[in-house]
């Protein structure tokens, strides 16, 4: 069984494809933030360099979040086409556990947290288990200052990886229970999402491209600017309207996931 993996939850946008033998090519690149030019030719790449046609694709995984909202858009959107177009399931799986993935074996707490702009990250922890990681916490906003208080008070040693506390490095710096991770694991790859995708292939742990939604944690800036134009102009307390995009507030499974390696 073959999956391609599509991660653009970040200013990387990455892919790539693997089986039963692991990742047998992946590409990323995180400069220019151009998406939506860099992606197709990305994918027709991996699958060249691994030998593939793209109709042998079993299955296509894809990162639905939390990132940013541009890049998400992109990578959902391509990923449906392409399943639609093939035929084939979906899964979907979140940039943080694909960031906790890549530092399964620590042994300590670990927090992947990703740049949410605003002066805010998207983060979630997870222990340690055999074989891999579980996540205890759910896909939350943070303020960086509030994230280093709750780490303090974990008590615990903690290894925190992603973009999003290496641009608020000197707040996570002050505690020495506290690890920052290195440049290299600072962002979701599309290699551990092919990965982590695999086994739920195997087991049919799909949904249809049509049930496949992003995972917001907040408004986008268009929508939030339309709630305001319409406050403005006298629009009723609470209407819900929206102008695009879905907000979630989690993945609704209790705060519970488990990183598993491939195979």
């Amino acid at each position: 069984m073959i999956v391609l993996g599509i991660e653009t939850a970040t200013v990387q946008v990455g892919c790539a494809v693997g089986g039963v033998e692991g990742v047998l090519a992946e590409f990323h690149a995180a400069r220019g933030r151009r998406h939506a030019e860099t992606l197709v030719p990305a994918i027709q790449f991996v699958c060249q360099e691994a030998s593939i046609e793209l109709r042998e694709v079993s299955a296509v995984a894809v990162d639905i979040g939390p990132g940013l909202f541009t890049g998400l858009r992109v990578g959902i959107a391509t990923a449906k086409a392409l399943a639609q177009a093939l035929r084939v399931p979906m899964i979907g799986l979140s940039s943080l556990d694909l960031l906790a993935f890549a530092v399964r074996y620590t042994g300590r707490t670990v927090v992947a947290a990703i740049d949410a702009r605003r002066g805010e990250v998207y983060a979630a922890t997870y222990r340690p288990v055999p074989g891999g990681l579980q996540r205890v916490s759910d896909y939350q906003l943070w303020k960086p200052r509030d994230l280093v208080l709750e780490l303090v008070a974990l008590g615990t040693e903690c290894l925190v990886v992603g973009d999003g506390v290496l641009r608020h490095r000197a707040l996570f710096d002050g505690d020495s229970r506290i690890t920052v991770g290195t440049v290299g694991y600072a962002y979701p790859s599309a290699s551990a999402l092919v990965e982590l995708a695999h086994p739920r292939a195997i087991r049919e742990e799909f949904v249809q491209p049509s049930e496949l939604t992003p995972l917001y944690l907040r408004q986008a800036d268009a929508e939030m600017a339309w709630r305001k134009r319409r406050e403005g102009m006298g629009a009723p307390a609470g209407w819900t309207g929206s102008v695009g995009g879905r907000r979630n507030g989690g993945d609704g499974d209790g705060g519970v996931a488990v990183a598993e390696g491939g195979g």
